[in-house]
């Protein structure tokens, strides 16, 4: 098939932000979507996730797109004809400080106010519901019985391309875009290598090279990229997929099941903010600078409540790039300076388990005017401008470091 010449729209990406938003736009009637990815498709940061999907949000608004999130998941052979695996495990919150306990009692009273399923359990209830969990180190716990995983996150990926390639949607890797054609302050083409796509309508999903895809537009995102690892261990008699996923707020450590064993990751105190376009453009997310003694700190961290980790050996360590923001918000919507740009970025830790409901949000905004959920507190306009590099490293450590912290304490 020859390469592309026209397009109704471009998205730059094929992480879960990028096949997500291709996909709906295809469902929602354009017809001539074309996705693009310097790498292979759906290879980078997304398939490195823990695939992890929170009911529990810190605010009203994620609260209502992490329940649009799942629901389109659970449907999603459903409205697309595509099967995509999933785990209805529910989830705990754990504490084993009085501050954090006073942090997750928050989290449920402002929940429940929003409309999630959230309840508080004993220490006894949550080990049941996760018996790897030792319940005499737990002070508070609380539950969320809707909230999902999916095992291997790749499989979404997937999903979301065969069924936006069955409403049409061309999907091509490794072809890079070296250039965005913008005139009289609006975007015109896209080039790369195999040519040039004549388009009014560009999405930047790039993932951790959003900011070098912006500049190609001539604009720029304080968007920084941080080191998150994690690590799968060999199976572990007694565990069971539908065992609850475990979130320790104190250590900011998150455990599930996962092939048989256990999955474990932590929001490390002293992340690594890596920019992968000052590496090369021979980069790739597998090349990430990876270090298993910040997990093994991480298991040490929660050895009296999930004393397991230490005594099963690894199958595998992984490691991608989380797009942060300054204040810990996504970044999705149009760039004013440039019509017909927009952007779907700053995962900020959740992304992936977000990507089913901005993409679908983003391609309502892009085709109808404006999207069915106000999404005015993720606008790129925000971020637009000069950065002060300093100043967004120190900002997206803060965020990172507190991500298990919404109250700021």
């Amino acid at each position: 098939m020859p390469f592309p010449s026209h397009a109704d729209a471009v998205v730059i990406g094929t992480g879960a932000f990028g096949l997500s938003v291709t996909l709906q736009l295809a469902r929602m009637g354009l017809r001539s979507v074309v996705a693009l990815d310097r790498y292979p498709i759906a290879s980078q940061t997304s398939p490195r996730a823990a695939g992890l999907f929170k009911l529990v949000q810190a605010d009203e608004l994620r609260t209502r797109l992490a329940r649009l999130a799942v629901e389109t998941v659970m449907h999603f052979e459903r409205d697309f004809g595509v099967t995509l695996p999933y785990v209805r495990s529910g989830s705990l919150m754990v504490a084993r400080t009085e501050r954090h306990a006073r942090v997750i009692e928050q989290e449920v009273s402002d929940a429940q106010r929003w409309g999630a399923d959230v309840h508080l359990v004993s220490a006894r209830e949550a080990q049941a519901l996760a018996p790897f969990l030792q319940a005499e180190s737990i002070l508070r716990a609380a539950y969320v019985p809707g909230d999902i995983y999916i095992e291997e996150p790749v499989s979404l990926l997937n999903a979301f391309r065969e069924a936006a390639e069955l409403l049409g949607a061309r999907i091509i890797g490794n072809v890079p875009v070296i250039g965005i054609d913008v005139r009289d302050s609006a975007v015109r083409a896209v080039l790369t290598p195999e040519g040039t796509i004549q388009t009014d309508i560009v999405i930047d999903a790039a993932g951790a090279w959003v900011r070098a895809v912006a500049r190609l537009a001539g604009t720029d995102l304080a968007v920084q990229p941080m080191r998150h690892q994690l690590a799968i261990t060999q199976p572990i008699s007694g565990t069971q997929s539908e065992q609850a996923i475990v979130r320790i707020f104190d250590a900011a450590v998150y455990v599930r099941p996962c092939r048989g064993g256990l999955m474990w990751g932590g929001f490390e105190a002293n992340p690594l903010p890596f920019d992968p376009t000052a590496h090369g453009d021979d980069f790739r997310i597998e090349m990430t600078p990876l270090d298993f003694g910040i997990l093994q700190q991480c298991a040490e961290s929660v050895r009296n409540v999930v004393p397991v980790l230490h005594d099963v050996p690894v199958q595998e360590h992984r490691g991608g790039l989380f797009t942060m923001t300054p204040d810990g918000r996504f970044v999705v919507g149009p760039v004013p300076a440039v019509r017909g740009f927009w952007v779907l970025s700053g995962c900020n830790g959740s992304g992936f388990s977000f990507s089913p409901a901005l993409g679908r949000l983003l391609a309502e905004w892009i085709v109808q005017g404006q999207p069915s959920v106000d999404l005015a507190a993720f606008a790129p306009a925000r971020l637009a401008g000069v950065v002060d590099k300093a100043s967004l490293r120190e900002a997206a450590i803060f965020q990172y470091t507190h991500y298990y912290e919404p109250l700021g304490e």
